[in-house]
């Protein structure tokens, strides 16, 4: 680490960039685990479309949330197959399926802005604010909000 990596006005975030349907979403990293490739995805009974299924990683059962049907965006049309970024949340392991995984961004705590009032509400309400970068907008996902939805599907 050299000291012009820090900046000298205030605090840095880091966050691992994701993609899901085109939009450029970012997370805390402090908030994730891992980055995997799901395999052998288990489809859980009467669980909602949101819940993709479950899956062994490493000796922990990781429950998988499809970020596109999370967000209310329509299936991948390409065979890519997809990755999953794998976070905790009150001691339960999630992976949060996304359609391609991008690189850390360290960006200013002070460039982070409120949701604009145009953003799609679907988006608006599982984001803890954007960054504005050039020629895009990097919705920052608030992870708990995401995982909000996992506990009342799983009673089911």
């Amino acid at each position: 680490m050299t000291s012009n990596t820090q900046m000298s006005e205030g605090t840095v975030a880091e966050y691992v960039t994701a993609v899901i349907g085109g939009q450029l979403f970012g997370l805390p990293i402090s908030r994730v685990q891992d980055v995997f490739m799901p395999e052998r995805l288990t489809r859980v009974p009467l669980a909602s479309s949101e819940i993709a299924g479950v899956l062994n990683l490493r000796g922990r059962i990781v429950t998988v949330v499809n970020m596109r049907a999370r967000l209310g965006l329509p299936k991948a049309a390409d065979d890519q197959p997809p990755m999953a970024v794998g976070v905790d949340l009150r001691g339960e392991s999630y992976g949060l399926l996304i359609d391609q995984i991008g690189e850390v961004l360290r960006l200013p705590d002070d460039g982070r802005e409120e949701n604009p009032v145009n953003l799609d509400p679907r988006m608006a309400k599982l984001a803890g604010g954007v960054h504005r970068l050039d020629g895009q907008l990097m919705v920052v996902l608030d992870v708990d909000r995401v995982l909000e939805i996992a506990p009342d599907m799983m009673a089911a």
